[in-house]
């Protein structure tokens, strides 16, 4: 820390967990702004890190892509915000049923008594509804 109570680029990346080219893509695609340089060195104030922290609260703690979490930080309205969560809330209630169904196909797997699970009845069964899903029988 310089005695004005800049952080150089090295030390934010290091006490964010992030590695300092991570820092200068998030500049490129205007999710932060470096305070100042010095030398050639990029260097945050404690405005910048608080910048910082919201947009990893958006992009790794809430998992929005780049483009939305630029976008969510220049939102000016909560109205827009809030539907833009209620978006992302949508897609993580889908994942977390997909992977609800793939932890029972697996805890099925795993218990049936089949030795062959292509042999066991409710298998054999998903397997049809999977093939007459794809190519219905004529």
């Amino acid at each position: 820390m310089t005695a004005d109570g800049l952080h150089s680029i090295t030390e934010v990346a290091e006490a964010f967990g992030l590695s300092v080219a991570t820092l200068r893509f998030y500049e490129e695609r205007g999710l932060i702004s470096a305070t100042t340089r010095i030398g050639r060195v990029r260097h945050y104030d404690r405005d910048a890190l608080r910048t910082l922290a919201y947009a990893l609260l958006w992009h790794r703690d809430a998992g929005l892509g780049v483009t939305d979490t630029r976008r969510v930080m220049r939102m000016d309205h909560s109205s827009e915000r809030h539907a833009l969560i209620a978006e992302q809330l949508t897609g993580i209630e889908r994942r977390i049923a997909g992977l609800q169904d793939a932890a029972r196909t697996l805890e099925h797997l795993r218990e049936c008594p089949a030795d062959d699970p292509t042999d066991c009845p409710h298998t054999g069964a998903r397997l049809r509804t999977i093939v007459d899903a794809a190519l219905p029988p004529s």
